[in-house]
This record gives C-alpha cells, sequence and structure tokens, in this order.
C-alpha cells in the first residue's frame, strides 16, 4: 500500500505521516528530509538554487541517507542542521529546481519497493512521485495555525521566535510552492481534503487511518 500525504509546510505532514505509518505497519518517508538535506548541502558549498552544471556536478557527489529517523549526507548526520530556520527559506528555491526533483524521484520511488507499503509525505507525492498511490491526502491548516505551530515549536526547543516572522515565512513559501513552473503544491486529483486547524493531531491520524482501512 502508498499513502501519499501532500500539503503546504507546516501542515504537520511529517510527524502525522510517521503515527499512521506505525499504526498500519508501513514504512515512512520523509520526502522533505530529503530536499533539506540537498538544499542545505548545495548551500554549505556555495552553490545557488539557479541549473546547471556546476549543481549537476556537486548533485552527483551528494548521497542522502535516511535511517532510524536521522538524515545523513555523505554519511555525515545533518538532521539538526536541516531542520533550522534557515533551511526553512532556502529549501523551496532549491526544490522548484527541475534538476534536483529529478535527481531526487526515482531515489522516492524505488522506496515503494521495501516492505509492506509506505507512507510518503511532501509537496508531489499524489500528483507526481506517485500518481497512482492507494490513497492520496491533501492535509492542510490555515496560514495563521501553521505559523503558530512552528512558533511554539521553536520556543518548546529554547529558540529565539516572533510569530509575525513566521507567519511571513509561512506565507511566502506558499506562494512559491504553489506558484513555481515545475510541481507546483496542488491537491492531486482523487485526494481526500483534510483541514486541521481546529483538530488534534491524533484525531489527524485516526481520520487517515480511517481512509486507509476503508481503501484495502
Amino acid at each position: 500500500m502508498i499513502i501519499a500525504i501532500d500539503g503546504p509546510a507546516g501542515a504537520g505532514k511529517s510527524t502525522v505521516s510517521k503515527k499512521v505509518a506505525s499504526k498500519l505497519g508501513l514504512n515512512f518517508l520523509d520526502t522533505g528530509a530529503l530536499y533539506r538535506a540537498l538544499a542545505y548541502a548545495l548551500d554549505v558549498k556555495g552553490i545557488p538554487p539557479v541549473p546547471g552544471d556546476e549543481m549537476g556536478e556537486e548533485l552527483s557527489k551528494l548521497e542522502v541517507e535516511l535511517s532510524g529517523g536521522m538524515v545523513y549526507v555523505n554519511g555525515a548526520d545533518v538532521s539538526k542542521q536541516i531542520r533550522t530556520p534557515h533551511a526553512d527559506r532556502i529549501v523551496s528555491p532549491y526544490s522548484a529546481l527541475p534538476q534536483l526533483r529529478s535527481h531526487l524521484l526515482e531515489l522516492q520511488r524505488r522506496q515503494a519497493l521495501f516492505g509492506k507499503g509506505i507512507v510518503a509525505e511532501g509537496r508531489d507525492i499524489g500528483s507526481i512521485v506517485f500518481p497512482r498511490a492507494d490513497v492520496k491526502i491533501f492535509l492542510t491548516a490555515s496560514a495563521e495555525e501553521r505559523a503558530m505551530r512552528r512558533y511554539r515549536e521553536r520556543l518548546a526547543k529554547g529558540e529565539a521566535a516572533i510569530y509575525d516572522e513566521i507567519l511571513l515565512s509561512v506565507r511566502e513559501r506558499d506562494r512559491i510552492d504553489s506558484t513555481r513552473d515545475v510541481a507546483p503544491l496542488l491537491k492531486p486529483e482523487g485526494s481526500h481534503l483534510i483541514d486541521s486547524s481546529s483538530m488534534s493531531e491524533e484525531q489527524v491520524v485516526d481520520e487517515i487511518v480511517r481512509i486507509a482501512t476503508m481503501s484495502k
């Protein structure tokens, strides 16, 4: 079984997807972490989000691995580095590039060959990566609610956070993701819409599990 969960930044896709995968005995594929890892690695190398030979050469040298909830680039753990405010800002420009998306497309699809199936989350999972997924979910929430979640998350980690700045970042991320030429964020055909603005995390998980169970 393949369950595709798409939605805007901050909708809670990663956490919800992990719990859905656990309840259904499926593997979890964090595609967002893959994009963040490549964006981080390219940014560190000083390679801007501009397609070309330089980027292609660098991408050929990068190996991304997800293991035990950790993210590795060429064997180095970058799990913390890809979850910073800076990473939030740079990931969209990089992930909008066809060159980078093509590099990761087959890597994502290969994950479906292992185990009983997967729960994959991202921006174009149900539309591009797995257009024939058994279950498609479009998980969203208001920009204000998503910004508040990020704000609380950062405060809980002891990080400095300003709600208004986070809200601006969320809205800008939505604009970029929804208007890019390649694989723009959209509700995949045949997907179930879930607005989690007034739902608890467990309610969202239970609803997706219910939908998945009915589709078997």
